[in-house]
């Protein structure tokens, strides 16, 4: 199975902010890094929310 990556989610959307440029609608956060990858470090899981956009 093929990671899930954030850019093809419907979750996914840019910020704006120069300290937290990445957001996920489903999970409710901004992150510096990729939600999905955020979510992959601290769960040892990929991302259940993904959504094909």
């Amino acid at each position: 199975m093929t990671p899930k990556k954030c850019k093809g989610c419907k979750y996914f959307y840019i910020t704006w902010e120069r300290t937290f440029p990445y957001g996920c609608k489903a999970l409710g956060f901004k992150s510096k890094k990729y939600p999905c990858d955020e979510v992959a470090q601290t769960s040892a899981m990929e991302c259940q929310y993904y959504k094909p956009a």
